[in-house]
């Protein structure tokens, strides 16, 4: 397929700040009780499911792909970004690190035991969101689990022209309601069973949300919202 053109501004803008980025975003252990407690959540449902392999898609400099490692889970990170790959496998020599977009995941169907999305679909346009989640539900196996976390709002759409440590970037932020995330996830065949949405903190200017979903083992489990 065609590659989206968003993606070609994520790209280049993740690895314009990827050092920055690397130095400055906190690992998941300096992360608040609830965000620890959500990974960790995470960690044990796919775990003891045992579906297979954990995709991290949106790795990033690889935090917390080697976080979940550290809780025993088979993890490894895929991301967009060239640069950021780099910086995870010089970091985690030990966890395998690829270059991907979740537009058009190449793994075999059903091949995932499970997939964290931590920050990484906001970029993504929203009338394209139903691809990256049904690129989800194809790639999990029955019974993979499935968690996304990430920044909400109103539907509004950001468009910085400088982060981490002030270099230029040229991607959007697109800040959808919870209950839409939760809607297309529903529908893309994956059955939401958690979502948890956070105030901003004292300092802080932005509400997230986590959503928990797994794939059905059949059809007839899935409850389309």
């Amino acid at each position: 397929m065609t590659e989206p053109a968003y993606l070609a501004a994520v790209r280049e803008s993740y690895d314009t700040v990827a050092a920055d980025y690397a130095a400055q975003v906190k690992a998941p252990a300096e992360l608040d009780p609830l965000s620890r407690a959500m990974l960790a959540a995470f960690a044990e449902v796919v775990k003891t499911a045992g579906r297979g392999p954990v995709a991290d898609l949106g790795c990033g400099p690889g935090k917390v792909t080697a976080y979940l490692a550290r809780l025993g889970v088979p993890a490894f990170g895929v991301d967009l970004s060239p640069k950021m790959v780099e910086l995870a496998r010089a970091a985690y020599p030990e966890l395998r690190f690829t270059v991907g977009s979740m537009t058009a995941l190449e793994f075999d169907d059903e091949e995932l035991g499970g997939i964290l999305a931590y920050y990484s679909t906001h970029h993504t346009p929203p009338e394209l969101l139903p691809l990256v989640f049904a690129e989800f539900h194809r790639t999990l196996a029955p019974g993979g689990h499935l968690m996304v976390v990430g920044h909400v709002g109103d539907g509004e759409r950001r468009r910085p022209v400088t982060a981490y440590g002030g270099h230029p970037v040229s991607y959007e932020s697109h800040l959808l309601p919870p209950a839409r995330i939760a809607g297309l996830l529903g529908r893309s065949g994956l059955a939401v069973s958690a979502e948890l949405v956070v105030a901003p903190a004292a300092g802080m200017t932005r509400t997230f949300a986590t959503f928990m979903a797994r794939k059905p083992e059949s059809s007839s489990e899935t409850r389309p919202r």
